[in-house]
């Protein structure tokens, strides 16, 4: 637990890694990070974010320092994600995802639709036909034959370059991210990305959300350059009723990172109409 989580009060659970930014009387606002990173994906956003919210990051499992899990299935990180809220005691939070973030968010909605606010997917592939060609830099390093001897010599230079490769222009990483990126194990982030596929392989992010209903509302946010997901299939996610979506120009994969300011501005407007008309 951080320093700033004991001055907050709460124990998390299972040893999940949370840092908490802002006044815990604020508004909550949890940030939910993609396969292959941590919470120190969101640092450029959090200061205007914690301006006006309580902001909850988390590590998933087995990823930045919280610990592995048994199983890397969606629904069972968004279980951990669920104890996680009921430790702190909270209910009806805006949540947002970035990449299979968003899967974990959505699968939270499913599981414990109580607890969910609105959804906001940044970057969240609708399909496995929406992936495009992967760079070469990560195909690479992720997979056979030499990804599990590359992934043991990484060093911080080419967890960088790794990261760089999936947005559209120079962007600065934070050494947080950095940091959190190396404490997850080959074999776990194989895992995580067979477990994403499966989730959105039984059934796509848009056709669970539109089983959700309108009580949800939901913000899909994407890089008009991305070039992990083709970002044509955000339009993919026009099938759920009331669904606003919004495309940054010149934006790759990570918005985080690329664009803070006005990823936030998006994220802030969005949550705060939410909450008036609630």
């Amino acid at each position: 637990m951080t320093d700033r989580q004991k001055e907050h009060g709460g124990e998390p659970p299972h040893g999940t890694h949370v840092v908490r930014d802002g006044s815990p009387d604020a508004p909550p606002l949890l940030l939910i990070h993609g396969s292959g990173a941590a919470g120190g994906c969101w640092d450029p956003m959090v200061p205007a974010l914690a301006r006006r919210h309580h902001v909850i990051r988390v590590d998933l499992p087995g990823c930045g320092n919280s610990p592995p899990a048994r199983s890397y299935a969606v629904p069972s990180q968004a279980g951990q994600v669920a104890a996680l809220l009921d430790s702190l005691g909270l209910r009806r939070v805006p949540v947002v995802g970035h990449s299979s973030g968003g899967y974990v968010a959505t699968a939270l909605a499913e599981l414990r639709p109580e607890l969910v606010r609105s959804l906001t997917l940044i970057s969240t592939g609708p399909s496995m036909a929406a992936l495009s060609p992967q760079p070469l830099p990560l195909r690479v390093l992720l997979g056979p034959p030499f990804g599990r001897l590359l992934w043991a010599l990484r060093s911080d230079t080419w967890i960088r370059g790794g990261i760089r490769a999936t947005t559209a222009g120079p962007v600065e990483v934070p050494d947080g991210l950095v940091a959190g990126v190396r404490g997850i194990s080959y074999g776990t982030f194989r895992r995580v990305l067979r477990a994403n596929e499966a989730y959105i392989a039984e059934r796509t992010v848009p056709e669970r959300l539109a089983a959700l209903g309108t009580g949800v509302p939901v913000l899909v946010v994407f890089g008009a350059s991305d070039p992990r997901w083709d970002p044509a299939s955000a339009r993919r996610y026009e099938a759920v009723p009331g669904a606003r979506i919004e495309m940054l120009p010149g934006v790759g994969h990570i918005p985080p990172l690329e664009a803070p300011g006005a990823t936030g501005e998006l994220l802030l407007a969005f949550v705060t109409s939410g909450a008036e008309a609630s």
